[in-house]
């Protein structure tokens, strides 16, 4: 199918290896080998019944493990780092642990899946491009490299998502280009949908990892060194990883002060879907193998959980492992209020008379702080765009280059511009995100959309509010639509376009340029008998700055903690010893349910937080929550521990994520399991 391709049989991400279409070798179940064109779905099934494939089975590689014994690594993406002295931090800790930690993969389960209307010769166009994607410019330029076309030609366009989480980004190129060359080689319209069992087979997921570690620290627990390596775990191309593990690595040492660390990071090449961006970018992989460690040194020092975080918390002005300065942190606030507001030291209490009292029934309390870090590392990556109008009748139209996908970035658009020209915001509207509007803007990604966006629509409506000045002055008493009529009346426009750009310092070794902090604090019941919980209470104070929206942000929490809840303790993705996806669908694959939000969950935006980094002193707050959910992990490892002490089991356990039922009787050293 490669042959339908007019110009490049690749999707322009960077990397050779990614084909539109499988060429000569598929290297995973779910390659792509081509498409077939039909007049409706049914005609396409049997179509493809009655296509038959010839292949020679070659030695597949499967698992971060395979990759690691046959050496299968993208090894130009390797991440080394050492920073201060590994060797005299060892030498100078009391005790050394090591240990072993694993994620899985996890499922985007957009509600809308991966959709596309390719419409080919509209007007001066070669191509215009419906898609279900938030990287559009992108997905422009793959169209038109494959279509042997200039990038003026394809316009592609949207005007909101069914969610995304990170899956329609990369992805999303690849299947708009697929439906543009079916288009383009038809001659007609062509609209793409994928049905959920397919959009989970062939779509990669949040990548899996192994962590492997060794940490030495002082009888008082403080950490003196770190010493880890993290796999984790591509798939068959190499698309957004690199971006994801490079996160990940900044990310580590979450909050904490950590003085000496080597760090070795390894993208596993193996014959299995390529997986890609997901909400949290890599950063709720280094917390948790973060908080892992600690609570194996906390075991081992016999020392409480809030104390061994305390002990190793960042204070304002030192320098983190990379030479970045901690300014305007703000996580010690968030530790306090959220301790004050969990009641933690009484439920605690609480929680231990509780465990002492009943054997199959345990509870578990746990308290984890994080800080996510804000890029992007380079100007491409945050270019904003926007073009405001204001019609003959004083409404407003913006078209910018943030793609909406149920994270409130228009609402958050359409209150900036309503600020800054001083009308309702029942007068403006939003148009499409279109890339005939702009040469360029970014993907709307990693939660700096309303960062990008905002400010691009903030200076258009500065120009446009200069223009106003005149008749201002001149109708001090009049209204908004009596001053653009006035306008009009002169013969004049008014629309206006802005654009910006941001970056990181230039003399930070860092790609953040600020931090967003939380804390959560929640409390589990675990049925020993059966490995399942509940989750009874959720308490997070969320740092956003001075937000803009608390209404859309605390909506943003809720979501992003119920999300990573999953992630840590329930959607476990199950593969064949073939590399086939067995548990695709909503029917087999086990997604955060009703019953799984907390039973009381408490969100509390920070109070008196500045940012004077982003609009308005706000923060983005898309991504940082979903981390604070390993504090759902961390309290059934708690209640795990109390059932192992009932049983005389003292030593410390390794428990991986996500922690469903039979991986907790396992960890809980069951007898009846045992039997």
């Amino acid at each position: 199918m490669s042959d339908a391709v007019a110009g490049k049989n690749n999707i322009f991400l960077g990397s050779a290896d990614q084909k539109i279409f499988a060429d000569d070798e598929v290297t995973c179940v779910g390659h792509i080998i081509g498409g077939i064109v039909a007049e409706d779905m049914h005609i396409a099934r049997r179509a493809v019944k009655r296509i038959d494939v010839d292949y020679e089975e070659l030695e597949a590689i499967l698992t971060i493990e395979d990759s690691i014994e046959k050496g299968s690594f993208y090894h130009d993406r390797d991440i080394d780092f050492e920073g201060g002295d590994i060797s005299a931090g060892f030498a100078a800790s009391d005790d050394i642990i090591e240990g072993e930690t694993r994620l899985g993969e996890q499922e985007h389960f957009y509600m809308e899946p991966h959709s596309y209307l390719a419409i080919p010769d509209v007007g001066e166009y070669t191509m215009e491009l419906h898609a279900a994607g938030h990287d559009l410019c992108s997905l422009k330029y793959a169209i038109a490299n494959a279509l042997g076309s200039d990038y003026s030609k394809i316009n592609c366009k949207t005007t909101r998502l069914g969610g995304s989480f990170g899956g329609k980004d990369s992805y999303a190129i690849l299947f708009g280009t697929i439906c543009a060359v079916a288009a383009n080689t038809v001659k007609k319209p062509v609209r793409l949908v994928l049905e959920r069992d397919e959009d989970m087979k062939i779509s990669g997921k949040r990548m899996g990892c192994l962590a492997k570690y060794k940490a030495g620290f002082t009888k008082q627990g403080d950490i003196k060194a770190v010493d880890l390596h993290v796999y984790f775990h591509g798939g068959h191309t190499e698309e957004h990883q690199f971006f994801t593990m490079l996160w990940a690595y900044y990310s580590f040492g979450n909050v904490y002060n950590i003085c000496n660390l080597r760090y070795a990071g390894r993208l596993c090449r193996t014959n299995m879907p390529s997986n890609t961006a997901f909400r949290g970018y890599g950063q709720p992989e280094s917390v948790f193998i973060m908080e892992s460690l600690l609570t194996q040194i906390a075991a081992k020092c016999n020392i409480g959980q809030t104390k061994i975080r305390e002990i190793q918390f960042q204070k304002e002005g030192d320098l983190t492992i990379h030479g970045d300065q901690v300014k305007n942190s703000c996580i010690n606030q968030c530790w306090r209020d959220c301790l004050l507001r969990s009641d933690f030291y009484n439920r605690q209490e609480e929680v231990l008379k509780f465990n002492r009292m009943h054997k199959w029934l345990k509870k578990g309390l746990a308290v984890v702080p994080v800080a996510y870090g804000f890029g992007p590392p380079f100007k491409k990556g945050g270019q904003g765009f926007a073009y405001v109008q204001v019609q003959m009748d004083g409404s407003v139209l913006i078209s910018s280059g943030g793609v909406e996908m149920g994270q409130g970035l228009h609402t958050k658009l359409i209150q900036i511009a309503s600020y800054e020209l001083d009308v309702p915001t029942d007068y403006i509207y939003m148009s499409d995100t279109s890339t005939n509007v702009s040469p360029f803007f970014a993907a709307t990604i990693q939660s700096v959309s309303t960062e990008v966006s905002g400010k691009a629509v903030k200076i258009a409506c500065e120009k446009i509010r200069e223009q106003m000045e005149p008749y201002v002055s001149a109708n001090p008493n009049g209204t908004w639509k009596d001053r653009v009529r006035q306008v009009y009346d002169d013969g004049e426009i008014i629309l206006a376009t802005g654009h910006s750009a941001i970056a990181p310092e230039k003399d930070s070794n860092m790609p953040f340029r600020y931090y967003s902090y939380g804390t959560a604090c929640s409390e589990v019941e675990l049925d020993c008998l059966t490995g399942e919980h509940r989750l009874l209470r959720t308490d997070i104070v969320m740092d956003c700055g001075r937000s803009l929206n608390p209404a859309i942000d605390i909506g943003q929490i809720e979501g992003a903690f119920v999300q990573g809840y999953g992630y840590f303790m329930r959607e476990e993705i199950m593969w064949s010893d073939k590399g086939e996806l067995i548990n695709s669908g909503p029917g087999m694959y086990r997604l955060p349910r009703v019953q799984d939000i907390p039973r009381e969950f408490n969100v509390e935006i920070l109070k008196n937080s500045d940012n004077p980094c982003n609009i308005y002193s706000s923060k983005g707050i898309g991504e940082p929550p979903l981390s604070l959910a390993v504090s759902a992990f961390f309290a059934l490892k708690e209640a795990i521990r109390s059932a192992r002490r009932d049983i005389g089991i003292e030593e410390d356990f390794s428990l991986d994520a996500p922690a469903v039922p039979r991986r907790v009787l396992q960890a809980c050293g069951n007898q009846l399991l045992k039997k």
